[in-house]
């Protein structure tokens, strides 16, 4: 499973790349890269995931003896056991620990309550002696994403949903629907229930950038239609009049009859259960989230990114001088933003065992 840092359609705006089977390949790859990059640069990563680490003990840290330093940040914790390799693990209870700093989460460390009897324990070995098994991440910050409008009530393992507002996430994001968090892997279009083109004259012209539909059609600002072979960007929408960039993302301008079918971008292809949480059912109209980045993440992301396509562009020979003297051009402007972000949002790696 990969949580990316960018969406496919910001890296194609971005980019200017339209959306062909083959580009649609380099830009999901190029996404992969830049976003493990960055995880990797900041040693955190910034979706929460649900799993089991385990660490040695007496921890090679120096420290105190009843604090244990993590190697991640700590959102909440479900179970935490030492002498975890033994055949009978000890629980210490919830009252019997502090998840440090204490204005967390992210917490970075745990601490016993010196008042308790409880303690960290090698057992019969040191070697992954303390499991701690929670939800583990930068944040868990999200924004509303519309609701489910079908395709998950009856399966928990299907693969598509149609969504109520597709101007609110795109390929790339991981959603969080009730507890479970899906990763959004593809998208494409379907005829939106009875809606037609109520217009008589859409013409083969560009500039033509007002087109009437039928009905109650829910359309909003933001989503992306298809009509025969020409997809059309929503910009606004005044009941049932909308106003569309024509030709959007390199399709053809073309003449299209009135009760034209509408067809639109809501149907996505997800991976479910991710991160380690659990694949469920949910009703039609059940709300989604979509977890949210630093913008500092975004923004480096993207630029890698960017520059990751301009040297395959380039065949890689993007680069100024020679011999020890020579350096990438591109990675130059970047390497100020690696630097700030870092900076900011970077972490000491700390070794789980």
């Amino acid at each position: 499973m990969s949580n990316w840092w960018i969406t496919r359609t910001a890296l194609k705006d971005a980019s200017g790349t339209t959306t062909s089977q083959l580009r649609v390949q380099q830009l999901d790859r190029v996404i992969e890269a830049a976003s493990r990059k960055v995880e990797r640069l900041l040693h955190r990563f910034f979706i929460p995931r649900t799993q089991t680490r385990l660490f040695r003990w007496p921890s090679r840290q120096v420290g105190e003896s009843y604090i244990l330093w993590l190697d991640q940040d700590l959102l909440a914790i479900t179970t935490l056991q030492t002498k975890a390799q033994d055949t009978s693990p000890t629980t210490i209870s919830s009252s019997d620990y502090f998840l440090e700093p204490n204005l967390g989460p992210n917490y970075r460390r745990i601490e016993i309550d010196q008042s308790s009897t409880a303690a960290f324990e090698a057992g019969s070995t040191g070697q992954r002696a303390i499991s701690v098994a929670g939800r583990w991440g930068f944040s868990e910050d999200t924004e509303s994403s519309g609701t489910v409008a079908s395709g998950l009530s009856a399966d928990a393992a299907a693969t598509t949903v149609v969504v109520s507002d597709s101007s609110l996430l795109g390929v790339g994001d991981t959603l969080l629907i009730e507890s479970e968090q899906v990763f959004v892997k593809g998208v494409s279009s379907a005829a939106l229930d009875s809606i037609l083109l109520n217009d008589a004259a859409v013409t083969k012209d560009k500039g033509d950038n007002s087109i009437t539909v039928d009905g109650s059609h829910g359309i909003v600002a933001g989503e992306v239609l298809l009509i025969e072979s020409e997809r059309m960007f929503v910009e606004e929408v005044s009941a049932n009049l909308l106003t569309v960039i024509r030709g959007y993302d390199g399709t053809e301008v073309a003449a299209h009859d009135n009760d034209t079918a509408v067809h639109i971008y809501r149907t996505f292809t997800i991976e479910r259960g991710a991160n380690g949480t659990t694949a469920a059912t949910h009703a039609n109209a059940t709300a989604m989230s979509r977890y949210v980045i630093p913008g500092d993440v975004v923004e480096l992301t993207m630029a890698e990114a960017l520059s990751m396509l301009h040297q395959e562009r380039g065949g890689y020979a993007q680069a100024i001088g020679t011999g020890e003297g020579r350096r990438n051009r591109v990675e130059d402007g970047i390497e100020l933003l690696r630097t700030q972000v870092y900076a900011s949002l970077g972490r000491r790696r700390v070794a789980a065992v």
